[in-house]
């Protein structure tokens, strides 16, 4: 892993308002490269990250079906989803996933 994505996930790691990080890889199947925080660990990080696949293969689809051919190649950049409890922000990219968990009231 380049040491400015090592950096970058230290960073992100010691903010106290995040709960944690999942790198993913993207894919037919979206697998855990690296995770941070106990709400991502065994089984409900596995949970976290289907969830988190799933969202973007939906909102992938939907921007595609409402832009239609004249905003052909269209992606998502980055998403926000804010929770009663918590918010989700996802980035991805061609390759990867990396969605962060963060308490926005603390």
């Amino acid at each position: 892993m380049p040491p400015e994505l090592e950096q970058t996930l230290a960073l992100l790691s010691s903010h106290r308002t995040v709960l944690g990080y999942l790198l993913l890889s993207r894919g037919d199947q979206v697998s855990i490269i690296r995770h941070s925080g106990v709400v991502f660990e065994g089984e409900q990080g596995k949970k976290y990250a289907s969830a988190i696949g799933k969202i973007v293969e939906s909102v992938q689809a939907g921007l595609e079906e409402v832009s239609g051919s004249e905003n052909d190649g269209d992606q998502i950049r980055f998403m926000r989803i804010r929770t009663k409890r918590h918010e989700i922000m996802i980035s991805p990219d061609e390759r990867y996933l990396l969605a962060i968990l963060h308490d926005p009231a603390s």
